[in-house]
């Protein structure tokens, strides 16, 4: 979480040392801007006291675009672990959500349990949290599976409707702007915006804009 956002969040070896989800966003901040959000690990037979709270920080993973699976590679229980994660998910209805599984502190690891690591998790990224360069590389796949989810539209805004233009930049990326003129029996030329919008109800998104666009 600190890796990925710059942020000042609690970090601390010992079980539950917060309850609490801590949502940042991905630094450098792209456009739309990626949402991190951390919460608590898994373990197994949870004190009953303790389970309301910890399924509670679970809400946002089914709402969640992307759930990647941090696994500490050199902890040789570490399968068991997943598993618990991915069963609690599955109780919850989030097991349709796309994932990705991080094999983390892979520089404690061997390099032939690393090669082990690969083959058995063919998809997994391994990557140490301490290296910037895996650090970077994870930043980027992130950027990559959102990229690979937004859609090229064009939105076109009256003079009258400028306000709306934090809207467009704060849900998309602008691509370029222009002016579009209409016939003077109109209101005259048009800034014309390109985006790209997130391709999760892009289509709502435009037609959100569009339709208060054409608000009176």
């Amino acid at each position: 979480m600190h890796a990925l956002t710059d942020s000042k969040v609690l970090v601390a070896d010992k079980l539950f040392a917060t309850l609490d989800t801590t949502v940042r966003a991905l630094k450098p901040e792209t456009k739309p801007r990626v949402l991190v959000s951390d919460t608590v690990g898994f373990i197994k037979k949870l004190p009953h006291d303790l389970v309301a709270s910890f399924r509670s920080t679970l809400a946002e993973a089914i709402e969640a675009s992307l759930l990647l699976f941090v696994v500490d590679a050199s902890d040789p229980t570490y399968e068991s672990q997943l598993e618990v994660s991915r069963n609690v998910l599955c109780e919850i209805g989030a097991e349709v959500v796309p994932s990705r599984l991080l094999l983390n502190k892979i520089d404690r690891v061997s390099v032939a349990d690393r090669a082990a690591l690969g083959a058995k998790h063919p998809d997994a990224i391994l990557l140490s949290v301490k290296s910037r360069e895996d650090v970077a590389a994870l930043r980027e796949t992130i950027i990559a599976f959102f990229e690979a989810a937004m859609v090229e539209d064009q939105i076109v805004l009256p003079y009258a409707k400028q306000g709306l233009l934090g809207d467009v930049y704060e849900n998309a990326r602008v691509l370029s702007e222009g002016l579009q003129h209409h016939r003077p029996d109109h209101e005259g030329a048009r800034p014309a915006r390109r985006h790209r919008a997130p391709a999760k109800n892009p289509r709502r998104f435009v037609s959100s804009i569009a339709d208060r666009s054409a608000t009176a």
